[in-house]
């Protein structure tokens, strides 16, 4: 799955266990300007290395899998939990850059007076 967005927050890396290292990414996302959306983003282990370079007000696509699973209490209450696992941020344009257009400006094709040596 993927969404484009506006970088809101990006956190540290911690160390969750000995084995599991996290960060989380704070995605502002806005399909009604009236009420935007905080979307969190964890991205593990090796992927945390993924954020390095986003800075908050950055336009990003992010790419990502959609988790859930279940978890037990000690009184055998059942909660599900969610999480959006991010593999993939690709930064659309740098915080107040403008977007680089997708197309070249016109060639100067005109001819100067030197280049006469067409054969037609």
């Amino acid at each position: 799955m993927e969404i484009k967005g506006k970088v809101h927050e990006v956190s540290a890396t911690t160390q969750v266990t000995e084995s599991l290292k996290k960060r989380e990414l704070i995605l502002e996302y806005i399909e009604n300007p009236q009420y935007p959306e905080y979307l969190k983003f964890e991205a593990i282990q090796d992927r945390c290395n993924l954020l390095d370079n986003v800075k908050v007000g950055d336009d990003v696509e992010v790419f990502f899998n959609l988790r859930g699973r279940p978890w037990t209490d000690k009184t055998g209450k059942k909660t599900y939990f969610n999480s959006l696992q991010l593999w993939r941020i690709t930064t659309l344009a740098p915080a107040g850059a403008s977007p680089t257009p997708e197309y070249a400006p016109p060639a100067d094709i005109s001819a100067s007076a030197d280049d006469d040596d067409l054969p037609f």
